[in-house]
């Protein structure tokens, strides 16, 4: 088993462990407090944090850990990190409070600005996605289950987007209709991603601001599938690069070969 491969299986043992927390959670009742960006913050995203933060320290006690939750680390540190883990530990707070089921737990390990693993789980349904560089992406669709390998498809006729479920805007909704005839399915956090890595969609187009723990982990795992995560010129997102841990507007796409950026009238 290489590095990368036991640090995989760890993360995703890490992963369920901080699931379980967060359905105690969910499972009762719970308050929700705003950040200073206004974002919802629970027991369940601090429950998960501390679980992740803690696994990965003794993992990895050399490999710095950047968590949404610890994003203070200032920039004259970061900046000299060629590996680190960046963690969610629970995307999609506000899918959390609504209980609709779609929130994920993100861990990723970034190595020169790159994702090179990402695990991603969907606690309520158990769905446990993870992409390791160079070995590909799998589902583990229940705790214990054999992973089995996703891929991402060939476009459609009618595409099929993965979009958001509280981030959908009037721009979005008139650049997507450039494509045409298309189906939309909103759903929440990082879920959008894995659809399209395993074949249930073919894009998702993300249009305003993102953080790099919310991207970081599923863009390993599209990646691995045999997708991609672009901004909208066309170049592969990356990490730790600036100050600011915000991303660009982004495209996730399956199929490579279909000029998406010019269907979407992005470029002649």
């Amino acid at each position: 088993m290489s590095t990368l491969e036991r640090f995989a299986l760890e993360a995703r043992r890490l992963a369920r462990r901080a699931g379980a927390a967060i359905l105690e959670v969910y499972a009762g009742s719970f308050a929700v407090e705003h950040k200073a960006d206004d974002s919802p913050l629970t027991a369940a995203d601090m429950a998960s944090h501390r679980i992740i933060v803690a696994g990965l320290q003794a993992l990895t006690p050399d490999i710095p850990v950047l968590s949404e939750e610890s994003k203070h680390i200032d920039w004259n540190t970061r900046r000299a990190w060629d590996r680190y883990w960046l963690v969610d530990p629970l995307d999609g707070t506000r899918e959390f409070v609504k209980r609709n089921g779609e929130f994920t737990v993100n861990i990723a390990l970034i190595e020169n600005h790159a994702p090179v693993l990402g695990v991603v789980l969907v606690p309520v349904t158990g769905a446990l996605y993870f992409g390791v560089a160079g070995d590909g992406a799998f589902l583990e669709s229940a705790p214990g289950a054999l992973p089995q390998p996703i891929a991402t498809r060939a476009a459609t006729t009618v595409p099929v987007v993965a979009g958001s479920r509280s981030h959908g805007n009037e721009r979005q909704t008139a650049m997507l209709s450039k494509l045409g005839r298309h189906t939309l399915m909103s759903v929440g956090s990082s879920i959008k991603f894995c659809m399209v890595a395993r074949g249930d969609a073919d894009l998702y187009l993300r249009l305003g601001p993102t953080s790099e723990w919310d991207t970081a982990a599923a863009q390993c795992v599209l990646e691995q599938a045999g997708g991609a995560v672009v901004d909208l010129h066309g170049n592969a997102l990356r990490y730790n690069t600036a100050e600011s841990l915000l991303n660009p507007e982004f495209l996730a796409l399956g199929d490579g070969s279909v000029d998406w950026l010019a269907r979407l009238g992005l470029r002649a």
